[in-house]
């Protein structure tokens, strides 16, 4: 199942990225750069209440090839992410149900696991953010753009987890190997 799901968040990434490149249609992006600027028209509001604009949707109708793969770079490294992350996970739930929960194999794999959660998920959210930024950057310049990480970087602490129990898990082979040796 989760092979299944590593390989449909694949064909998401191949397809996003294939029909993006060949669409000739306008390129949007929302930004809160105005977020504390004030309406033109004030909005029937009750009183001591202060409205605020809080997202400003900006569109391209003829982008470039450079903001047409920076809307690509708002997408698609989440669902690569995704795909591989999947991937790992099968690959360990395989070795689980091969040789067991308590193998190197499955102590290994969930280390890379925790490795590639732990490294990925500030690279893609790094890619998106960068990529965001610029696109907005492009259409008004003076927003600027600058790198900035976007997505949820709590994954990190789960990443370091799995290479945590990984390690523990390797311990414990260990010590069982070498208690089967003794006894």
């Amino acid at each position: 199942m989760t092979f299944a799901l590593a390989v449909l968040c694949g064909l998401a990434f191949f397809g996003t990225g294939v029909t993006h490149m060949l669409d000739d249609g306008a390129v949007c992006v929302q930004t809160d750069f105005w977020h504390n600027a004030s309406l033109a028209d004030p909005l029937p509001v009750g009183t001591a209440v202060e409205v605020s604009s809080s997202a400003t949707r900006l569109c391209q109708d003829s982008p470039s090839a450079g903001q047409r793969a920076a809307d690509l770079g708002n997408e698609l490294p989440w669902l690569l992410f995704g795909a591989l992350a999947l991937l790992l996970f099968s690959r360990l739930l395989e070795a689980v149900l091969l040789q067991g929960p308590f193998t190197e194999a499955m102590a290994q794999r969930l280390s890379a696991l925790g490795w590639f959660v732990t490294v990925g998920t500030p690279l893609a959210g790094l890619i998106v953010g960068w990529s965001h930024s610029w696109l907005v950057g492009s259409m008004a310049p003076i927003v600027g753009s600058g790198p900035t990480v976007s997505g949820p970087l709590v994954l990190v602490l789960a990443g370091l987890a799995a290479v945590i129990m990984g390690k523990i898990m390797r311990e414990g082979v260990r010590m069982r190997e070498d208690l089967e040796g003794t006894i």
